[in-house]
């Protein structure tokens, strides 16, 4: 099988390097971290890493110049895309984190500040179990089992349809999401051990299977 071009977007914040590590590990050696237009282009599939506030990483991935380019190659072309936590934000319509700032506006919804119940912090750190609603991203095996490691302060609150799985932390969070060739996750699967890198796996076979 031939291996797919992976490419990170670098936009200067983020967890692109622990991300580039994890796939390293899975063996595929194509992949680059990235903000250049011409290496974006021949990517076969992207990931749009993110940690930290939803504003500086709205406005860094904008005074690049990358929205025009990612807007190009996933809208227009279709290529497969990964959000990651703050990534995964970033593909909603607004967010309400430090005010209102619009996002990429591909999946639509809002990012929202956790508000829950006595005896449940804020940020919600550690591992949660899903609630799978479509498997395309997850494992079959195991389904009844399948743990991720989240650290966030904001969820994303979408339309039901676009919701592929939920995690329970005192209310239902959006734990991924999924429209056409459009995913996203809010927990860190390069921080999720196996599960994690199965979930890059899966991920990187979507372009077979296209």
């Amino acid at each position: 099988m031939k291996q797919p071009n992976i490419v990170i977007i670098d936009y200067g914040v983020g967890n692109t390097h622990s991300v580039f590590n994890a796939i390293n590990f899975l063996g595929y050696k194509k992949v680059k971290i990235s903000d250049n237009p011409e290496i974006i282009k021949k990517a076969d599939l992207l990931i749009l890493p993110g940690v930290g506030a939803f504003d500086e990483a709205i406005n860094n991935l904008k005074q690049r110049g990358l929205e025009p380019i990612l807007g190009e190659e996933v809208l227009g072309k279709k290529k497969p895309i990964l959000g990651i936590c703050v990534g995964m934000q970033m593909l909603a319509s607004f967010s309400e984190e430090n005010g209102l700032h619009a996002g990429l506006n591909w999946i639509e919804g809002t990012v929202k500040k956790l508000e829950l119940p006595d005896g449940f912090a804020v940020p919600h750190v550690g591992w949660n179990n899903l609630e799978i609603i479509d498997n395309t991203l997850f494992s079959n095996n195991n389904m009844e089992n399948i743990h991720f490691y989240f650290d966030h302060s904001y969820y994303f609150e979408s339309k039901d349809s676009s919701v592929s799985a939920y995690c329970d932390y005192g209310i239902k969070i959006t734990a991924a999401v999924q429209k056409d060739n459009i995913y996203g996750v809010q927990f860190h699967p390069e921080k999720s051990q196996v599960n994690g890198l199965k979930l890059f796996r899966r991920f990187f076979t979507l372009i077979d299977n296209a």
